[in-house]
């Protein structure tokens, strides 16, 4: 295990002091030995060396040496998708570790699996139709309320519910129950030994309040000028731009089949410029969507370099602090732009009232789905929902607005939806491909040999030809 490529190996000290400061964390979270428990599955132990070599890919994971981000690592693989608790976040990791457990097992579907496929099929469902509905009932509610900032201020506020939500899951579901200061002041380590400080709150929720803030404007604001459907596949691309960030300034590891993803996202934007021609309102439009994936990809890759990856209390907690951050720093807005009619309204009895609590709790159940979500299933499964609702909106569109499913149109949806689902492809693909295709020659060449083979052999020879496979 290694050897490896130069290129890939850290020269300097200073190349892995991020990693290195991600262990100082590592060595203090008692959810990470149990993952380690849990993922040292029985295999492991029974076969000698490969256990070993597992054992070692993990230390070396963890220190980076692969290139790895700590992150990534599959031994944390529950940890990972809590990274940034974010605005409208389709957040897959890396990859599935099923795929890898299953093509070890021989395609053999345990309960446990079926159960995790089937609450991923729900996961699917509520987050299409969570971001599907939001989007439709925004695109509704502007026809008698003309006031996105409004509203996203509005939806915003109720993010306070995220850690009373999760500390009524947690009494309900936890054996040793803990009180509300207890709970709370646990998931407070997480902004640093000294937990929530003013200069915490500034430095590290400040920030991202406005980003959050600035993702559901641009996407609203995105609504009123062009149809849902292409604001959905636009807002697509925020996954490409979160690929381009992290090997920008996260130095993750290069991969060839997200650069092309990226490309494609980009040459999707660019067809959508074309679809209705050239005309100011849809190229605004497209530009301010653009600017909210752009917006929610910086949100997600500053999360990680500033906070790292949070647990689900601490990713409840952050959010919550998000939406005391907008009661009390952003209230001042909406009231500026009502008084200067920017956005106004002549009497409150005019308010859509259930429109706009409507969509406040699709946009609450959709990222409590996804910041959540984890906890029952896979998390590529959860990105499929966001991908989903574009058809959804396809639809709807169709039978509501004078949309044009043009050549040009459909193109753009096809390649931007394509680079999306080329960045779930999890980071070893590659080798899982190669490992699927060398076990399905194995398996033809095994097949005439079975019944001369004496069977003392078999296993051992199977054995030996594993080996490899792990120490890749």
């Amino acid at each position: 295990g290694m050897r490896r490529s130069p290129d890939v190996s850290p020269r300097r000290l200073s190349d892995i002091s991020p990693q290195l400061r991600q262990l100082k964390y590592l060595v203090v979270d008692e959810a990470i030995k149990e993952d380690l428990k849990w993922s040292r599955s029985v295999e492991d132990l029974t076969s000698g060396p490969v256990g070993l070599t597992s054992i070692e890919e993990r230390i070396l994971r963890i220190t980076g040496y692969y290139g790895y981000q700590p992150w990534a690592a599959s031994c944390k693989r529950e940890e990972r998708p809590r990274d940034s608790p974010g605005p409208a976040e389709a957040q897959a990791p890396a990859g599935v570790e099923a795929g890898g457990r299953a093509s070890r097992r021989c395609w053999t579907c345990s309960p446990a699996q079926l159960k995790k496929v089937f609450w991923g099929v729900a996961v699917v469902l509520c987050v299409c139709s969570s971001w599907a509905g939001s989007t439709q009932l925004a695109k509704l509610t502007f026809g008698k309320f003309d006031a996105p900032f409004t509203l996203t201020w509005f939806a915003t506020n109720w993010n306070f519910l995220f850690f009373p939500l999760y500390y009524v899951g947690h009494v309900c579901k936890s054996t040793e129950k803990q009180s509300v200061k207890q709970r709370y002041r646990e998931c407070c380590r997480f902004f640093g030994d000294n937990g929530l400080t003013l200069k915490v709150f500034f430095t590290k929720a400040a920030p991202f309040g406005v980003l959050w803030t600035l993702t559901n404007y641009l996407y609203l604001h995105a609504i009123k000028k062009i149809n849902t459907t292409d604001v959905s596949v636009l807002f697509c691309c925020n996954k490409a731009f979160v690929f381009l960030l992290s090997w920008i300034v996260l130095r993750d590891r290069f991969m060839g089949v997200r650069i092309v993803a990226a490309i494609l996202a980009i040459a999707g934007i660019v067809m959508m410029t074309y679809a209705d021609g050239f005309h100011s309102h849809s190229v605004i439009g497209i530009a301010l969507v653009v600017a909210s994936a752009s917006m929610s990809a910086l949100y997600k890759v500053l999360f990680k370099l500033l906070l790292g990856s949070a647990k689900f209390g601490e990713a409840a907690l952050f959010l919550s602090i998000l939406g005391v951050f907008n009661i009390v720093f952003i209230t001042c807005i909406p009231i500026i732009l009502y008084f200067t009619k920017v956005e106004y309204w002549s009497s409150f009895d005019d308010i859509p009232w259930g429109n706009l609590c409507g969509f406040s709790v699709l946009l609450l159940t959709f990222n409590i789905v996804l910041n959540f979500g984890i906890a029952v299933t896979y998390p590529t499964l959860m990105s499929l929902g966001i991908v989903l609702s574009v058809p959804v909106n396809a639809v709807v569109d169709h039978y509501t607005s004078q949309i044009v499913f043009n050549g040009v149109r459909v193109i753009a949806i096809i390649i931007i939806g394509l680079g999306f689902l080329l960045l779930l492809l999890p980071e070893e693909w590659d080798v899982w491909l190669i490992k699927l295709l060398t076990r399905l020659k194995v398996r033809k060449k095994e097949e005439p040999a079975e019944g001369g083979a004496d069977l003392s052999s078999g296993p051992q020879s199977k054995n030996r030809r594993a080996r490899p496979s792990f120490a890749h």
